[in-house]
């Protein structure tokens, strides 16, 4: 349980990452951010496929089709929705949108996942749901309050962002279910192998969108210089970081804690990557949160240690338990 919940940690503070981006390159369209992760990802992959290309031989047909679609649904799309509402309504909110996840992601595995994990009880797992529901709901009030305090914010703007993100959440509860489903129907597969074929799966996806993308500015009449935009340098370095530290190493100890821990807890500890972008950020604007946003983090943190500490029980126990 705790290994596995380090694991989590580790992820989480590699995907925290991933909210600091379009902050750091704002003039950078989301679409284009989002093709060139994970085009450096999947670049990442190639050497580290070779490496491990004993183990990737041993993939069939479905499995490689599998990571098509983790890739597509968990790479591209949940980080062009989430790019594009990082860059219309900050970070603070689409960071607590996607916050939303521990609960979205434990309520959806109990359901789902009960009769292979076991299930939690509800009325174990309730408080640290509420917790964490109470944490993110005083971070959310208190950016908000900021957004309204500012006389030259675009509410239709934020709007929009908030909706991307809520995408991203729809994204991200599917992601790491089928990612789980997967790794526990094959236990002797290295979830490191894993992961670099869901790069090698990313890498094709990425070329053609990123083809697609550079088309059709030039069809639009579009004068954002491509291949890498007016600071390549900067784009190329922080895709590149992004893609190692986020991509491969997030993935790889993510897969490390989806085989060790019960979906239900594991999808709790997603709040770890709230966290990290909750610190990337305000470090970022170079200011400390205030008294309402630190007594969030403080419920999202109690409702994660809360969860470890629930161990899920046979169905069928609940249920003699029920009649």
């Amino acid at each position: 349980m705790w290994t596995g919940t380090l694991y989590a940690l580790i992820a989480g503070l590699m995907w925290g990452l991933v909210f600091v981006g379009p902050l750091l390159v704002p003039e950078y369209p989301a679409a284009l951010q989002s093709v060139g992760r994970y085009l450096a990802f999947g670049m990442i992959a190639l050497p580290l496929a070779w490496l491990d290309r004993a183990a990737l031989r041993q993939l069939t047909r479905a499995d490689w089709l599998e990571a098509l679609k983790l890739a597509m649904v968990g790479n591209l799309l949940y980080y062009v929705c989430l790019a594009a509402a990082i860059q219309r309504a900050g970070a603070p909110l689409p960071t607590m949108i996607i916050g939303t996840l521990p609960v979205v992601i434990a309520i959806a595995a109990n359901l789902r996942n009960a009769r292979r994990d076991g299930q939690l009880p509800w009325a174990r797992l309730a408080p640290s749901l509420l917790l964490i529901a109470a944490g993110i709901a005083c971070v959310n009030r208190a950016e908000l309050s900021g957004v309204k305090a500012q006389s030259h914010a675009d509410l239709l703007r934020y709007t929009a962002g908030a909706l991307l993100a809520c995408v991203s959440v729809a994204c991200w509860t599917w992601y790491p279910l089928r990612n789980a489903d997967w790794l526990r129907h094959h236990p002797g597969r290295n979830p490191r192998t894993w992961a670099t074929a869901q790069g090698i799966a990313t890498l094709p996806l990425a070329l053609v969108g990123y083809a697609l993308l550079w088309l059709g500015m030039r069809a639009s009449g579009s004068h954002f210089s491509m291949p890498f935009g007016p600071r390549p340098v900067v784009f190329i370095t922080l895709m590149a970081a992004i893609g190692l530290f986020a991509s491969w190493l997030g993935t790889t100890c993510w897969n490390e804690a989806s085989q060790r821990l019960p979906t239900a807890i594991a999808g709790q500890l997603i709040v770890f990557e709230t966290l990290a972008a909750l610190s990337y950020a305000f470090a970022l604007r170079g200011k400390l949160p205030g008294a309402q946003t630190l007594s969030g983090i403080v419920l999202l943190v109690a409702g994660v240690v809360w969860a470890a500490r629930v161990k899920p029980v046979p169905v069928e126990y609940v249920e003699a338990e029920r009649l």
